[in-house]
Protein backbone atom coordinates (compact mmCIF):
# COMPACT_ATOMS: atom_id res chain seq x y z
CA UNK A 1 0.00 0.00 0.00
CA UNK A 2 2.98 2.35 1.06
CA UNK A 3 4.71 1.42 -2.16
CA UNK A 4 2.17 2.15 -4.15
CA UNK A 5 1.05 5.83 -2.77
CA UNK A 6 4.86 6.53 -3.16
CA UNK A 7 5.11 5.36 -7.01
CA UNK A 8 2.07 7.99 -7.65
CA UNK A 9 3.78 10.68 -5.81
CA UNK A 10 6.62 10.30 -8.06
CA UNK A 11 4.46 11.38 -10.92
CA UNK A 12 2.99 14.31 -9.25
CA UNK A 13 5.31 16.77 -10.19
CA UNK A 14 5.17 16.04 -14.08
CA UNK A 15 1.77 16.75 -13.28
CA UNK A 16 1.83 19.93 -11.29
CA UNK A 17 2.36 22.07 -14.29
CA UNK A 18 -0.99 21.35 -15.85
CA UNK A 19 -2.57 21.83 -12.43
CA UNK A 20 -1.46 25.48 -11.95
CA UNK A 21 -2.29 26.37 -15.79
CA UNK A 22 -5.83 25.21 -14.79
CA UNK A 23 -5.97 26.96 -11.44
CA UNK A 24 -4.81 30.39 -13.26
CA UNK A 25 -7.95 29.71 -15.92
CA UNK A 26 -10.23 28.94 -13.32
CA UNK A 27 -9.04 31.88 -11.24
CA UNK A 28 -10.10 34.22 -13.51
CA UNK A 29 -13.22 33.17 -13.19
CA UNK A 30 -13.10 32.88 -9.38
CA UNK A 31 -12.22 36.42 -9.36
CA UNK A 32 -15.99 36.95 -11.28
CA UNK A 33 -17.63 34.71 -8.55
CA UNK A 34 -15.64 37.35 -6.00
CA UNK A 35 -17.25 40.34 -7.35
CA UNK A 36 -20.94 39.24 -7.32
CA UNK A 37 -20.00 36.85 -3.67
CA UNK A 38 -18.03 39.76 -1.71
CA UNK A 39 -18.55 42.56 -3.51
CA UNK A 40 -22.42 42.84 -4.84
CA UNK A 41 -23.09 40.23 -1.76
CA UNK A 42 -25.38 38.86 -4.65
CA UNK A 43 -25.55 34.67 -4.85
CA UNK A 44 -25.22 34.50 -8.45
CA UNK A 45 -25.94 31.15 -10.03
CA UNK A 46 -25.71 32.58 -13.68
CA UNK A 47 -21.83 31.50 -13.58
CA UNK A 48 -22.57 28.04 -14.37
CA UNK A 49 -24.70 29.18 -17.47
CA UNK A 50 -22.26 31.92 -18.53
CA UNK A 51 -19.30 29.94 -18.46
CA UNK A 52 -19.92 27.76 -21.05
CA UNK A 53 -21.31 30.43 -22.81
CA UNK A 54 -17.50 32.08 -23.21
CA UNK A 55 -16.40 28.88 -24.54
CA UNK A 56 -18.98 28.10 -27.02
CA UNK A 57 -19.14 31.43 -28.50
CA UNK A 58 -15.22 31.31 -28.67
CA UNK A 59 -14.52 27.36 -30.28
CA UNK A 60 -17.85 28.46 -32.76
CA UNK A 61 -15.59 31.79 -33.59
CA UNK A 62 -12.52 30.33 -33.74
CA UNK A 63 -13.79 27.23 -36.41
CA UNK A 64 -14.91 30.06 -38.60
CA UNK A 65 -11.72 31.31 -39.11
CA UNK A 66 -11.77 34.44 -36.96
CA UNK A 67 -8.33 35.56 -34.59
CA UNK A 68 -8.03 34.05 -31.16
CA UNK A 69 -8.06 37.90 -29.55
CA UNK A 70 -11.71 38.76 -31.80
CA UNK A 71 -13.01 34.98 -29.86
CA UNK A 72 -11.85 36.18 -26.63
CA UNK A 73 -13.64 39.60 -26.89
CA UNK A 74 -16.94 38.01 -28.08
CA UNK A 75 -17.07 35.78 -25.56
CA UNK A 76 -16.38 38.83 -23.09
CA UNK A 77 -18.92 40.09 -24.90
CA UNK A 78 -21.56 37.65 -24.82
CA UNK A 79 -20.42 37.04 -21.13
CA UNK A 80 -21.95 40.80 -20.75
CA UNK A 81 -25.23 39.61 -21.93
CA UNK A 82 -25.71 37.18 -19.17
CA UNK A 83 -25.37 39.36 -16.14
CA UNK A 84 -27.10 41.88 -18.32
CA UNK A 85 -30.22 39.11 -18.46
CA UNK A 86 -29.82 38.49 -14.60
CA UNK A 87 -29.59 41.83 -13.73
CA UNK A 88 -32.52 42.62 -15.60
CA UNK A 89 -34.77 39.58 -14.15
CA UNK A 90 -33.83 41.15 -10.46
CA UNK A 91 -33.98 44.85 -10.87
CA UNK A 92 -36.20 45.40 -13.46
CA UNK A 93 -38.38 42.02 -12.44
CA UNK A 94 -38.07 42.43 -8.38
CA UNK A 95 -37.27 38.33 -8.82
CA UNK A 96 -35.10 37.75 -6.51
CA UNK A 97 -31.14 37.42 -7.30
CA UNK A 98 -30.71 33.57 -6.66
CA UNK A 99 -33.76 32.74 -8.31
CA UNK A 100 -32.41 35.39 -11.57
CA UNK A 101 -29.42 33.71 -11.65
CA UNK A 102 -30.95 30.17 -11.92
CA UNK A 103 -33.67 31.46 -14.64
CA UNK A 104 -30.32 32.76 -16.68
CA UNK A 105 -28.52 29.41 -15.87
CA UNK A 106 -30.83 27.24 -17.29
CA UNK A 107 -31.92 29.51 -20.50
CA UNK A 108 -28.22 29.20 -21.64
CA UNK A 109 -28.33 25.64 -21.56
CA UNK A 110 -30.61 25.80 -24.28
CA UNK A 111 -28.76 28.79 -25.79
CA UNK A 112 -25.37 27.06 -25.59
CA UNK A 113 -26.52 24.21 -27.87
CA UNK A 114 -27.82 26.77 -30.59
CA UNK A 115 -24.42 28.49 -30.30
CA UNK A 116 -22.39 25.90 -31.12
CA UNK A 117 -25.43 23.30 -32.94
CA UNK A 118 -24.77 20.08 -30.74
CA UNK A 119 -23.61 19.40 -27.96
CA UNK A 120 -19.94 19.99 -27.96
CA UNK A 121 -17.60 21.02 -30.28
CA UNK A 122 -13.61 20.23 -30.95
CA UNK A 123 -11.21 21.98 -32.24
CA UNK A 124 -7.45 20.62 -33.95
CA UNK A 125 -5.36 22.58 -31.17
CA UNK A 126 -2.50 22.39 -33.79
CA UNK A 127 -3.88 24.53 -36.79
CA UNK A 128 -5.20 27.26 -34.49
CA UNK A 129 -3.38 30.12 -33.00
CA UNK A 130 -4.05 29.51 -29.00
CA UNK A 131 -3.26 31.43 -25.57
CA UNK A 132 -3.19 27.95 -23.89
CA UNK A 133 -3.50 24.31 -24.55
CA UNK A 134 -2.83 20.76 -22.40
CA UNK A 135 0.65 21.31 -24.45
CA UNK A 136 1.78 24.91 -23.90
CA UNK A 137 1.29 27.89 -21.98
CA UNK A 138 1.76 31.19 -23.65
CA UNK A 139 3.01 33.77 -21.85
CA UNK A 140 -0.11 36.26 -22.35
CA UNK A 141 -1.99 33.83 -20.65
CA UNK A 142 0.01 33.83 -17.39
CA UNK A 143 -0.08 37.08 -17.14
CA UNK A 144 -3.89 38.02 -18.34
CA UNK A 145 -4.86 37.38 -14.53
CA UNK A 146 -2.59 39.93 -13.30
CA UNK A 147 -3.57 42.70 -15.57
CA UNK A 148 -6.98 41.84 -15.03
CA UNK A 149 -6.24 42.46 -10.93
CA UNK A 150 -4.97 45.42 -11.83
CA UNK A 151 -7.56 46.50 -14.13
CA UNK A 152 -10.12 45.64 -11.80
CA UNK A 153 -8.42 47.59 -8.85
CA UNK A 154 -8.02 50.78 -11.02
CA UNK A 155 -11.55 50.58 -12.36
CA UNK A 156 -12.67 49.83 -8.30
CA UNK A 157 -11.18 52.73 -7.43
CA UNK A 158 -13.17 55.03 -9.64
CA UNK A 159 -16.39 56.87 -8.41
CA UNK A 160 -18.47 53.98 -10.45
CA UNK A 161 -16.60 51.73 -8.85
CA UNK A 162 -16.64 52.50 -5.38
CA UNK A 163 -20.40 52.85 -6.09
CA UNK A 164 -20.66 49.29 -6.22
CA UNK A 165 -18.54 48.32 -3.92
CA UNK A 166 -21.16 50.83 -1.84
CA UNK A 167 -24.54 49.11 -3.45
CA UNK A 168 -22.60 45.81 -2.05
CA UNK A 169 -21.43 46.84 1.31
CA UNK A 170 -24.76 48.86 2.29
CA UNK A 171 -27.52 50.00 -0.33
CA UNK A 172 -29.72 52.07 1.53
CA UNK A 173 -26.93 54.18 2.57
CA UNK A 174 -25.88 53.59 -0.94
CA UNK A 175 -28.97 55.02 -2.63
CA UNK A 176 -29.61 57.69 0.91
CA UNK A 177 -26.08 59.44 -1.60
CA UNK A 178 -27.47 59.11 -4.49
CA UNK A 179 -26.50 56.01 -5.84
CA UNK A 180 -28.56 54.02 -8.72
CA UNK A 181 -27.79 50.87 -6.44
CA UNK A 182 -30.18 48.45 -9.46
CA UNK A 183 -27.86 50.47 -12.40
CA UNK A 184 -25.12 49.12 -10.11
CA UNK A 185 -26.14 45.48 -9.82
CA UNK A 186 -26.63 45.22 -13.02
CA UNK A 187 -23.06 46.60 -13.83
CA UNK A 188 -21.09 44.30 -11.44
CA UNK A 189 -23.44 41.30 -12.06
CA UNK A 190 -22.18 42.34 -16.38
CA UNK A 191 -18.58 42.59 -14.98
CA UNK A 192 -18.75 39.22 -13.02
CA UNK A 193 -19.92 36.89 -16.00
CA UNK A 194 -17.57 38.99 -18.60
CA UNK A 195 -14.63 37.39 -16.72
CA UNK A 196 -16.69 33.95 -16.20
CA UNK A 197 -16.68 33.63 -19.97
CA UNK A 198 -13.28 35.01 -20.45
CA UNK A 199 -12.72 32.01 -18.31
CA UNK A 200 -14.56 29.39 -20.05
CA UNK A 201 -13.56 30.69 -23.09
CA UNK A 202 -9.92 29.79 -21.89
CA UNK A 203 -10.47 26.60 -20.62
CA UNK A 204 -12.17 25.52 -24.01
CA UNK A 205 -8.62 26.41 -25.65
CA UNK A 206 -6.60 24.52 -22.82
CA UNK A 207 -8.72 21.39 -23.27
CA UNK A 208 -9.66 21.35 -26.99
CA UNK A 209 -13.19 21.50 -26.93
CA UNK A 210 -16.64 23.33 -25.42
CA UNK A 211 -19.04 21.19 -24.18
CA UNK A 212 -22.16 22.23 -23.39
CA UNK A 213 -22.23 20.72 -19.35
CA UNK A 214 -18.80 22.19 -18.79
CA UNK A 215 -19.82 24.83 -16.20
CA UNK A 216 -21.69 22.48 -14.35
CA UNK A 217 -19.99 22.93 -10.94
CA UNK A 218 -18.42 26.15 -11.22
CA UNK A 219 -20.28 28.01 -9.09
CA UNK A 220 -18.34 25.78 -6.65
CA UNK A 221 -15.17 25.65 -8.05
CA UNK A 222 -15.34 29.67 -7.86
CA UNK A 223 -16.44 29.81 -4.02
CA UNK A 224 -13.77 26.88 -3.29
CA UNK A 225 -11.47 29.32 -4.46
CA UNK A 226 -12.40 32.20 -2.95
CA UNK A 227 -12.99 31.20 0.21
CA UNK A 228 -9.52 28.85 0.48
CA UNK A 229 -7.53 32.12 -0.75
CA UNK A 230 -9.63 34.47 2.13
CA UNK A 231 -8.37 31.60 4.60
CA UNK A 232 -4.94 31.20 3.55
CA UNK A 233 -4.22 34.55 2.38
CA UNK A 234 -6.79 37.07 4.55
CA UNK A 235 -4.34 37.88 7.29
CA UNK A 236 -2.14 39.15 5.14
CA UNK A 237 -3.42 40.38 1.90
CA UNK A 238 -5.29 43.39 3.07
CA UNK A 239 -5.38 45.75 0.30
CA UNK A 240 -8.26 45.23 -2.21
CA UNK A 241 -5.57 44.05 -5.37
CA UNK A 242 -3.88 41.31 -3.30
CA UNK A 243 -7.27 40.17 -2.30
CA UNK A 244 -8.25 39.64 -5.69
CA UNK A 245 -4.96 38.03 -6.55
CA UNK A 246 -5.30 35.50 -3.30
CA UNK A 247 -8.67 34.54 -4.93
CA UNK A 248 -6.28 33.59 -7.86
CA UNK A 249 -4.37 31.83 -5.64
CA UNK A 250 -6.64 30.04 -4.24
CA UNK A 251 -7.72 28.12 -7.59
CA UNK A 252 -4.52 27.36 -7.84
CA UNK A 253 -4.23 25.94 -4.76
CA UNK A 254 -7.22 24.28 -5.23
CA UNK A 255 -6.26 22.38 -8.42
CA UNK A 256 -3.08 21.19 -6.79
CA UNK A 257 -5.03 19.90 -3.76
CA UNK A 258 -7.05 17.84 -6.68
CA UNK A 259 -4.10 16.65 -8.30
CA UNK A 260 -2.48 15.55 -5.15
CA UNK A 261 -5.92 13.63 -3.96
CA UNK A 262 -6.49 12.18 -7.81
CA UNK A 263 -3.10 11.19 -7.79
CA UNK A 264 -3.35 9.40 -4.68
CA UNK A 265 -6.21 7.17 -6.32
CA UNK A 266 -9.69 9.27 -5.59
CA UNK A 267 -12.28 7.57 -7.89
CA UNK A 268 -12.68 10.78 -10.37
CA UNK A 269 -16.56 10.73 -10.09
CA UNK A 270 -16.28 12.05 -7.22
CA UNK A 271 -14.90 15.26 -7.32
CA UNK A 272 -17.41 16.83 -7.04
CA UNK A 273 -18.73 15.75 -3.90
CA UNK A 274 -15.15 17.05 -2.81
CA UNK A 275 -15.02 20.32 -4.13
CA UNK A 276 -18.46 20.88 -1.86
CA UNK A 277 -17.14 19.47 1.00
CA UNK A 278 -13.81 21.96 1.02
CA UNK A 279 -16.61 24.67 0.63
CA UNK A 280 -18.69 23.48 3.01
CA UNK A 281 -15.67 23.03 5.55
CA UNK A 282 -13.91 26.41 4.59
CA UNK A 283 -17.24 28.01 5.23
CA UNK A 284 -17.77 26.92 8.57
CA UNK A 285 -14.43 27.61 9.82
CA UNK A 286 -15.23 31.37 10.75
CA UNK A 287 -18.71 29.90 12.31
CA UNK A 288 -16.62 27.35 14.56
CA UNK A 289 -13.80 29.92 15.49
CA UNK A 290 -16.67 32.11 16.82
CA UNK A 291 -18.35 29.86 18.39
CA UNK A 292 -15.98 27.66 20.13
CA UNK A 293 -12.51 29.33 20.07
CA UNK A 294 -13.48 32.99 20.83
CA UNK A 295 -12.98 33.94 24.57
CA UNK A 296 -16.61 34.19 24.81
CA UNK A 297 -17.28 30.68 23.49
CA UNK A 298 -17.87 27.68 24.60
CA UNK A 299 -14.55 25.48 24.97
Amino acid sequence: MISTILSRLVSLPGAMPGAMAQGLIWGIMAIGVYITYRILDVADLTVDGSFCTGGAVCIMLMLAGYNVWLSLLAAVAAGMLTGLATGIFHTFMGIPAILAGILTQLSLYSINLKIMGKSNQAINVDKFNLLVSLRWVKDAAVRNPLIMIAVLYWFFGTELGCGIRATGSNPNMGRAQGINTDFNKVLGLMLSNALVAFSGALLTQYQGFADVSMGRGAIVIGLAACIIGEAVFGRIFHNFALRLLSVALGSIIYYIVIQIVLVLGLDANLLKLLSALVVAVFLAIPYWKGKYFSKGGKK
